[in-house]
């Protein structure tokens, strides 16, 4: 039984695109998070200014992850803020002040998204046999959905 390698190439292709596009979110989140650690303002500020910092510290390294792993299956990571724009589903932070209750609704908002991307993911890789990439995504499944949870308990 031969296999078509066309049509593996393509699947291929349809994994690393959704890894791509989970790679703009993650930029495009950590410039977010960065503005919103540098601009919130509110009664909580100090535990919130370090939470993001906390935050935006592991998004970055998830970036690295995702554009390695990209490298890793033969392909090219996405790499130019104009790139990660044109194709993100993460809206960018305003220059200016924002209040601790915004923050926390804008980046539960964010987290969410980038949960059902990583859960998108899974499923591909699962689909192409793609287990490496399953299981790296696994964390970020976890991860995100701890902090869903820890954002929504703070707003009780």
């Amino acid at each position: 039984m031969a296999i078509d390698l066309r049509k593996e190439n393509i699947k291929m292709e349809n994994l690393v695109k959704e890894l791509n596009e989970f790679l703009a979110d993650l930029n495009v989140f950590y410039r977010k998070v960065q503005n919103y650690h540098w601009n919130i303002t509110g009664k909580n500020f100090f535990v919130m200014h370090e939470k993001l910092e906390e935050y935006y510290d592991k998004i970055n390294e998830q970036i690295d992850e995702i554009a390695e792993h990209i490298l890793i299956l033969g392909k090219q990571p996405l790499g130019t803020m104009k790139d990660y724009l044109q194709i993100t589903k993460i809206v960018e932070a305003k220059n200016e002040k924002i209040k601790e209750e915004d923050v926390i609704n804008n980046i539960i908002t964010d987290y969410n998204t980038l949960l059902q991307k990583s859960i998108k993911i899974k499923e591909e890789a699962e689909k192409q046999k793609c287990y490496e990439t399953s299981s790296m995504i696994d964390e970020y499944i976890l991860e995100y959905g701890k902090n869903l949870w820890m954002l929504n308990q703070s707003k009780l």
